[in-house]
Formats: structure tokens, sequence, C-alpha cells
């Protein structure tokens, strides 16, 4: 057993100024609903090139605010990638539609555009692409069939912050992108996410789903003379036709999905750092790919020339026909090592609650299924030492050789 600290496959790294910025928000009046939301919204969508930014409070949040804003619901069908988190299908469960899938490339392993035509049906509402481990997925192909189909794109890029695709940022292409600010991700708020989007329609229905379907935007209105207090009074002594200060409405079932001021705060500093968290991300991971590429018994990660990974995760896949171990047995090993080793992720269809309410089975995607059964996550993040990403590369091959 290892007598060396464990090292995970993922980690925040907070430094003084996250601390100062957290502890400068809990002295003052707002710890929620306060100007650091809007502040932070702003900043995220600068960063992207989008128009709008609404935080909530998970990433999950995100795509089941995403779905509501596409007008997902009962009847609906949205299509995703199977190698994603259960939350890129159960965003839409969660509005009563039902979730189908196209298969992955085999070497970017996101969504294959070839393989989507084919899923598509007259009930398909939505397109959920997964930019599967920080790489963009074929955005320009997959935006195309929707566009023939009169669908939309809700980008799932929860590990692409700082991503590009042909010389654009991702956070403007697709219809909705939505981010992840969970610990492990790019910019660390504990938990968060962020939908992006150019559509002021789109902005109006995530800010009302995320707070109850509840506003009090003078403007959005519905009932008027309620709004005024005027419905109970006799005509001549009618208040001005203006909301009364307390009143709001709730025009829609929605949830509580706000995020603090003190996650804002967290996140607003965070991203200042962001450029640094990629340039390090991609370091690591270049020195991963040189180290690893010799080997006949690992296959490195693909990337496509025109578009630049954030880097969230390094996957390796092992040649399990030409090696002695399986892929568990590996894993044991350098778990046993303190390497934190992961595997991202068992296919979305063959979960048991997708198998048992859809009837999806062995042999539906076998790309995907063939990804899953060689995969493993090896240790990546910004404070991560050289002798870290050395002690990962020695203990790799040593164990798979």
């Amino acid at each position: 057993m290892s007598q060396q600290p464990f090292l995970p496959y993922a980690r925040q790294s907070i430094d003084d100024s996250d601390i100062a910025a957290v502890v400068e928000v809990l002295k003052t009046d707002w710890l929620t609903q306060g100007p650091k939301i809007p502040t932070f919204e702003k900043a995220v969508a600068a960063r992207v090139g989008a128009r709008h930014g609404v935080a909530v409070a998970t990433g999950t949040a995100a795509l089941h605010c995403a779905c509501y804003a596409a007008g997902v619901g009962p009847g609906d069908e949205i299509i995703t990638a199977p190698i994603t988190f259960a939350a890129s299908g159960n965003c839409a469960l969660f509005l009563g539609a039902d979730v189908k899938f196209a298969d992955i490339r085999s070497d970017t392993y996101c969504m294959d555009p070839a393989k989507l035509e084919a899923a598509i049906t007259p009930k398909t509402k939505a397109i959920i692409p997964v930019d599967f481990t920080g790489q963009p997925s074929d955005l320009d192909e997959i935006i195309a069939i929707a566009r023939n189909h009169n669908l939309l794109v809700i980008e799932d890029a929860a590990h692409a912050l700082g991503a590009t695709y042909k010389n654009r940022k991702v956070g403007a292409i697709a219809d909705m992108t939505i981010f992840s600010f969970h610990p492990v991700k790019h910019v660390a708020m504990g938990e968060g996410g962020m939908i992006t989007t150019d559509s002021e329609k789109f902005d109006k229905a995530l800010r009302l789903f995320r707070t109850h379907g509840i506003t009090n935007a003078d403007s959005d209105m519905q009932l008027l003379d309620q709004a005024a207090d005027n419905e109970a009074l006799p005509r001549d002594q009618h208040n001005a036709p203006t909301k009364a200060g307390w009143y709001y409405e709730m025009q829609a079932l929605g949830y509580n999905y706000r995020i603090t001021d003190m996650q804002c705060a967290l996140g607003a500093s965070q991203l200042t750092k962001l450029d640094q968290f990629l340039k390090r991300r991609q370091e690591i991971a270049k020195r991963y790919t040189e180290a690893f590429s010799a080997s006949p018994l690992l296959i490195t990660p693909h990337q496509e020339n025109d578009r630049q990974s954030a880097w969230h995760l390094y996957m390796l896949r092992l040649r399990l026909d030409q090696m002695k171990k399986n892929r568990r047995q590996v894993f044991d090993a350098l778990r046993a090592r303190g390497i934190g080793v992961h595997v991202h992720y068992i296919p979305l269809h063959l979960l048991p609650y997708y198998r048992e309410r859809f009837g999806y089975k062995r042999n539906d995607f076998p790309v995907a299924e063939a990804y899953y059964g060689s995969a493993l996550t090896i240790p990546l993040f910004p404070s991560m030492q050289d002798k870290d990403v050395e002690r990962v590369v020695e203990a790799v091959l040593e164990v798979v050789e």
C-alpha cells in the first residue's frame, strides 16, 4: 500500500483571494439575492461572449432550467449522448419528457452527428450534446441538423468552460449553453451552475423558473388592477396604474434554484484565474500524452485541430486485448498506490432506471459501451505539481506494463 498522499482525479484550487472574497460578502447585508449574483452573471457572459448569463444552484439545475425554457414537456423527447453524467438526461425527465440517445464518436467520445439524424422523431424537442472531458462537440454539424428539424440545441458544457470551437468561445454558439461550478470543475463554487444565451426570451424564462415562477418586474405584470391594488376599490379611488411596492406574481410553476452571493463572490474570484487554470491543465495533458503515447497498451485522447479542449478530464483507454490484467485490476492497483483514478461515465442507458423505464440494454450503443469498457480517468487539476504528474505517469506505466 502506498504511503504517499492520495492524489484525487480532481480537486479545487482555492487561495487567499478566494477566501477574502467570500469573507467580504459575509460582512455585508446580502448573503443571497444581492449584488454579487448579477456581477458574476455578467462576468461569465462576457467571458464566453454571450448576451445573458443566469446563475443557478447547480449544473443540474442549469440543465433543468434550460429544458424548461426550451419548452420541453410531456410527450416530448430530447436526444443526448450516452457517455455523460445522469443529469444530461434527467433534466428532461424532470419535465415529463423522454430521453433518447445518439451514439458517440470513437475518437472524441462526443455525440456523433452521423448517428443523430436516425434518433430524431416527431416528438424530438431538443438536442443536448455533451462536451465530454472539455472538448467541444461537433457543434456546426449538430446545429445544422437541429435547424433542419426546427429543434433547439442545449450544449452541456459542464466540462468545457474556457474551451473554443473553430475560434469561437463555447457559451455563445448553441441556443443555450450550461456550465457547472462543482469543485472538480474549472471554476469552483462548492455547487453552482449557469446558463448562457443570446436570447431575451430564454433569459426571461430562465429567471422566472429559478425563482418559483415568481416575478416582481413592473413590465411583466399580468393582473394590472391587482398589481396596483385597485381590485377592491371604487373606480374613483383607484391608485396610480403602477405596481404596488410589495406586489409580485407567480406566473409559472418554478423551483427555488437561486444561488447565493457567497458562491458568486467565490466564482467571480475564481474566474479571474481561469486562464492560468486552463494553461496548467494543458501543460499536464501534454505531459501525459507525451508519456503515454509510446505505450502499445494505452490510447491517449484524440483532439480535433479546430477546437481547444478545456481539459476537465484526461481519459486513457486500455488496450485490454493486449494486456494480462483487466480494467478492474488496473484500477484497484492504481488506487492501492494512492492514485485516484476513476471512470467517467457508466453509459446512461445502462443505469438501472433507464433500463427499466425505457428498455435499453447492452449493445444498444456499441461505440459508447466499447469506450466505457476500456476507459480510465487519471488525475488532472491545476494545483498538481510536476512531481505529482510524474508520479501518475510512473504508476500507470508500471501497473499496465
